[in-house]
């Protein structure tokens, strides 16, 4: 658990969000006195377990969010095989038995 007064997190803010993001709680004084948290989300009540268990997960750290928004369109990738020499391999290796 970290703390830092205002001055300081509003020069450093990203550095402090980071830790919140994994993990951290990061305590906020104003003169000494905590006047807020900085912590990562909640999980909803009504959340899946499989949306629990990546909450967690991020919150470990041991999972990082995505770094290209959720409707980027990826470049398309190149096939290692063509489907038809996939199938005509496979095809040998039954032959072979």
């Amino acid at each position: 658990m970290q703390r830092v007064g205002i001055k300081v997190l509003k020069n450093r803010l990203s550095e402090y969000v980071r830790a919140a993001a994994a993990g951290e709680t990061v305590l906020v004084t104003d003169r000494g006195q905590v006047v807020a948290e900085l912590v990562s989300p909640r999980m909803r009540a009504d959340a899946s377990p499989a949306e629990r268990l990546l909450g967690d997960l991020l919150r470990q750290g041991l999972l990082a969010p995505a770094k290209v928004p959720p409707k980027a369109r990826l470049p398309r990738r190149k096939p290692v095989a063509s489907i038809e020499g996939v199938l005509r391999e496979l095809e040998g290796d039954r032959a072979e038995r």
